[in-house]
């Protein structure tokens, strides 16, 4: 879940209010039609100038009026500030009202009217008219589009609450922050020397072809794209590898995978979901379609079904792949909204009584993966059961799940699973998506935690070009991604072929990429790897007391 287009619609008004706070946090703020911006703190207030922010963001240069706040600042936060009042956030006016017309809009702009307070109590109706019309200008919308639209001469903004929401808004992630740093392996002149039989990272021998089908469920009106990779080496004792990619995406998400596998002999089917794929997402963005239907949540698991079923017809009828595909010993591998498919089809039974209770209120409190799991609020049934028996191993990157599967849900999860965690994702926070849920799943299992990884670090490089240069914020931005991630693709590589491997003959030859010593050995200082199979007790206590604290 920018993201790419993933998560842009619903992270675009939550990435407006932490912008907005963080500009007002050193006192860059509004411009035009308010002619000052007050900042509060306690007793004292502070006046800045809108028609100074316009020349900072216009000239880059900081005006003489501005100066003395400046100089309070690290180079850093300045940098921060101004990249917060230049970004652009890509809504239309169109899009926009539907949103704001949301459950979520109005939870996050009655937030916001506490800290931007106003004496008429008109606070909700001028948050609204400040964003509409910031949106209809030619420039689009930004933090200061907003603020030069905001109604009313000055602008007053509530520091402490300022702080308040931003400490809210993503707790998890910064406690993900304290359980990696308890299990993150120490690195230098004990590094682990392992005698490996060969490296899993490399590639196969064999050259990879493609296969593109169109295939169409007629039952449910779902036409799905689905890329097969394979090579000559492949053979019905190896089993079938599908792919789930994440919302607002494309089934290249982890292409470098694919054609990994599929070097080795494996036979990788990459599926589109279209309800939930770039297509979708774009379309949501100018108001043309929802970002996500509840019915999504089954729609995915039952598409990986379906083409399980036609990949089932192939193998009696294609000329190259006919006596090759081994269906009924197949391995799913999802990442992000993906992981959370690949967990359902794994057993994990959706418990959706506590999401329907939790999505009522706070939602401003939610990241950007808890909010795109309330969409399942609206599915009529407290529990759902999506098990395909022909799934033999999952592995779930950066998966959601702290909603979905309520108390108990990850406790039906029937088969060996492996769940891939990332110590600097903001999008999906380790801690709370991945790392409290995991005690529920039966071994075997493995729990791989990448010290430094963001949400966005396993994908393709090809899909990851657009993060160069993005602003950072509470919850996206900061994305390690493309030559910096080398490290954590080529273990994602190794990994996931151990995994499969473990469904063959080839079994214990490459068991020792599933250890916590090769973890070790494909560290790097500046991306650890930890492997456990059980979170050990010296990070147990920080699960513990975050669980208590958010209850």
């Amino acid at each position: 879940m920018s993201i790419k287009t993933t998560f842009k619609w619903l992270s675009s008004v939550a990435s407006m209010s932490i912008a907005i706070a963080i500009s007002t946090l050193s006192g860059t703020a509004p411009v035009q039609a308010a002619e000052t911006l007050v900042v509060r703190k306690g007793i004292l207030e502070s006046s800045i100038s809108v028609a100074d922010l316009r020349s900072l963001v216009e000239t880059g240069k900081v005006p003489d009026g501005l100066q003395s706040y400046a100089n309070l600042l690290s180079s850093e936060q300045r940098s921060q500030i101004f990249g917060a009042l230049k970004a652009k956030i890509p809504l239309n006016v169109v899009g926009l009202s539907s949103l704001l017309n949301t459950r979520v809009g109005t939870a996050i702009l009655a937030d916001l009217t506490t800290v931007i307070p106003r004496r008429d109590g008109a606070g909700v109706e001028a948050l609204r008219a400040a964003l509409v019309l910031g949106a209809n200008k030619p420039e689009g919308l930004s933090v200061l589009s907003f603020i030069e639209n905001y109604p009313g001469r000055r602008v007053v903004v509530d520091l402490d609450r300022a702080f308040a929401v931003l400490a809210n808004l993503n707790t998890g992630f910064w406690q993900t922050q304290r359980f990696m740093a308890a299990i993150a392996p120490q690195l230098g002149a004990n590094k682990t020397a392992l005698n490996l039989p060969f490296d899993a990272s490399q590639a196969g021998p064999n050259a990879v072809q493609i296969l593109k089908l169109d295939l169409n469920d007629t039952a449910r009106d779902r036409r799905i794209p689905v890329d097969v990779y394979w090579s000559k080496a492949a053979t019905a004792d190896k089993p079938t590898i599908v792919f789930s990619h994440g919302l607002g995406s494309v089934r290249t998400d982890l292409r470098y995978l694919a054609e990994h596998l599929a070097s080795h002999g494996y036979i990788v089917a990459a599926l589109e979901h279209p309800g939930s794929n770039e297509a979708n997402t774009n379309a949501a963005i100018v108001g043309q379609s929802r970002l996500i239907a509840p019915q999504e949540f089954l729609n995915r698991p039952k598409d990986i079904s379906f083409v399980l079923d036609e990949l089932a017809k192939l193998n009696k009828t294609d000329v190259n792949l006919q006596g090759k595909i081994a269906i009924d010993k197949s391995m799913v591998i999802g990442y992000s909204f993906g992981g959370g498919a690949a967990l359902s089809l794994a057993g994990a039974e959706m418990q959706l009584g506590r999401l329907k209770q939790r999505c009522q209120a706070d939602l401003i409190t939610l990241s950007l993966g808890e909010g795109i799991q309330c969409a399942a609020a609206g599915l009529p049934e407290e529990r759902y059961q999506l098990r395909d028996q022909r799934i033999k191993r999952a592995i779930a990157m950066n998966p959601t799940t702290s909603l979905l599967f309520g108390e108990t849900g990850l406790s039906k999860i029937q088969i060996p699973t492996l769940i891939v965690a990332g110590s600097a994702d903001k999008t999906t926070p380790a801690l709370v998506e991945q790392i409290i849920g995991f005690p529920q799943i039966p071994s075997p299992k493995w729990l791989v935690g990448f010290v430094g990884a963001t949400h966005l670090s396993v994908k393709d490089p090809s899909t990851t070009l657009d993060q160069v240069g993005k602003p950072s914020t509470v919850i996206t931005g900061d994305e390690v991604v493309g030559d910096k991630a080398i490290s954590i693709r080529n273990y994602i590589k190794a990994i996931s072929l151990a995994m499969a491997a473990q469904l063959t003959t080839d079994a214990d030859k490459y068991a020792v990429f599933l250890t916590p010593d090769y973890a070790q050995f494909a560290s790097t200082p500046a991306l650890p790897v930890r492997l456990v199979t059980e979170i050990p007790p010296e990070a147990n206590a920080i699960v513990e007391t975050f669980i208590k604290e958010n209850k």
